[in-house]
């Protein structure tokens, strides 16, 4: 019996350090381990085991999640892992991520959290200049880029269509992230309100089929009211002309959403500001620092042109949280978003960026354009295979010259249970390809060029067709 649910000092010191030796060593092994495996299928349907009544020792505790728990997981911060978008982390953001947990910090409110205010603000204004965006803007942090969206889209209705919104419409590309249309439905929007649009012969949303869509609804007695544009998809890294994109916008008072939950982040780097041209136009951003940040989950972030808006939209004082406002020029992120109940996110990119500094950051993103390029060089030389899309913000698509669809779906399966790396498939244009996302800083150009090694091997073992 523990009532009081303590440890002593030595206790603490004695199960932290096993906890940070067990993490230091998983890091410091990682390129030697598989990228990761999953549970048996069979482990879904099976009873669960009933809370013990009485407490465990810590240390078989922690060897059970040592080694039933986290070896069922594909490790995302492995250096092959190429799989979707990875989440690369760094050990002093695992670090700032214990000392919140740990701390327990209320970031909701200024009375109970003032210092996380201040780190978020800060933080929150680093992204603003870099991504562009005027004084006067703001955001906060989030879950990662679906509430991130969610958020984005809300301030975009209530500012633009408040109650009104049964005949708005909104457009945006096929090869816009789900999420998107998850936030939509959330706030209410029926299908028949977006207009998913095919994109043009880069993946792009096409800037002449979007204005053509909208003369024809508003000709309907729809009300044409936010383009959705990408900065980087998930499938190939496209961005959408947002300069031209945002001009259209802003000519018919409309609202220009960007989703950059992959790509935006990029464009602190050289690579990335090349290719993210009018991302400063836009009236709401989102980006996800867990991606090309190099941050641990949950790490999203919402920027917002007109930082007022987002208080506009979410601010909502119930009678026991009077005494948060007392103080007009007090720093309240509960009003700002979704969220009352809110972790300390901000902390884990601040102290990162302090101690690695923003050119490491750079230079990190720079390295995942290059590796994706030296990827590609390498593809083209592998003579049963194409290229589909070229290397672009770190993506590059490729396919088995005589394989179909059911091939490379056969071929990820391989890939999978193999275990060395993981590439993953997507379809593109109605066929299915292969898909690499070089982001992480710790990938080598050796473990590229043994990864495509293995998976032209892989490939060679099935029969094709």
């Amino acid at each position: 019996m523990n009532p009081r649910l303590e440890l002593s000092t030595e206790e603490m010191r004695r199960f932290g350090y096993q906890v940070i030796d067990a993490i230091v060593e998983h890091l410091s092994s990682l390129p030697r381990q598989p990228v990761g495996s999953r549970a048996a299928t069979a482990a879904v349907d099976a009873p669960a085991e009933p809370i013990p009544e009485t407490g465990l020792d810590f240390a078989a505790v922690f060897d059970e999640v040592r080694e039933r728990v986290l070896p069922s997981t594909m490790h995302v911060n492995h250096p092959r892992f190429f799989a979707y978008v990875p989440s690369p982390s760094n050990f002093v953001s695992a670090m700032a991520d214990a000392m919140a947990a740990a701390w327990n910090v209320f970031a909701g409110t200024w009375i109970s959290g003032s210092g996380a205010a201040i780190i978020e603000r800060t933080t929150i204004e680093w992204l603003r200049a870099e991504c562009g965006f005027p004084e006067g803007a703001s955001g906060l942090f989030v879950s990662g880029g679906t509430v991130a969206n969610l958020t984005a889209l809300a301030v975009a209705r209530h500012v633009k269509v408040g109650a009104a919104s049964a005949r708005a419409m909104v457009y945006c590309s096929d090869q816009t992230h789900s999420s998107v249309m998850k936030a939509l439905r959330v706030l209410g929007f029926g299908d028949e309100q977006v207009r998913v649009l095919g994109s043009d012969s880069e993946f792009r949303l096409s800037l002449e089929d979007v204005s053509a869509a909208m003369e024809a609804d508003r000709a309907a007695g729809l009300r044409p009211f936010c383009i959705i544009a990408n900065a980087g998809t998930t499938n190939t890294g496209a961005v959408d002309p947002l300069r031209e994109l945002a001009e259209l916008c802003h000519g018919r008072g409309m609202w220009l959403h960007v989703d950059g939950a992959y790509g935006a982040a990029a464009v602190m780097s050289a690579g990335g500001r090349a290719s993210l041209h009018g991302l400063e136009l836009a009236d709401s951003l989102t980006l996800d620092p867990h991606k090309w940040l190099f941050q641990p989950f949950e790490t999203g972030c919402v920027l917002l042109r007109d930082g007022g808006l987002l208080r506009a939209t979410f601010e909502v004082v119930p009678e026991y949280l009077k005494d948060t406002h007392h103080v007009t020029s007090e720093l309240n992120y509960m009003d700002a978003g979704i969220q009352l109940t809110r972790s300390f996110r901000a902390l884990k990119l601040w102290m990162s960026l302090k101690v690695f500094g923003a050119a490491s950051f750079r230079a990190a993103m720079d390295y995942g354009f290059a590796l994706a390029e030296s990827a590609e060089g390498l593809i083209r030389s592998m003579a049963d295979w194409e290229i589909v899309t070229e290397a672009r913000m770190a993506v590059v698509c490729f396919r088995y010259r005589a394989g179909d669809d059911a091939f490379h779906m056969k071929l990820v399966q391989k890939i999978v249970n193999d275990g060395f790396a993981l590439i993953t498939s997507t379809a593109l244009r109605g066929r299915t390809v292969l898909r690499m996302c070089t982001i992480n800083p710790r990938t080598t150009e050796d473990d590229v060029r043994q990864t495509l090694e293995r998976v032209d091997r892989l490939a060679h073992e099935l029969e094709p067709g």
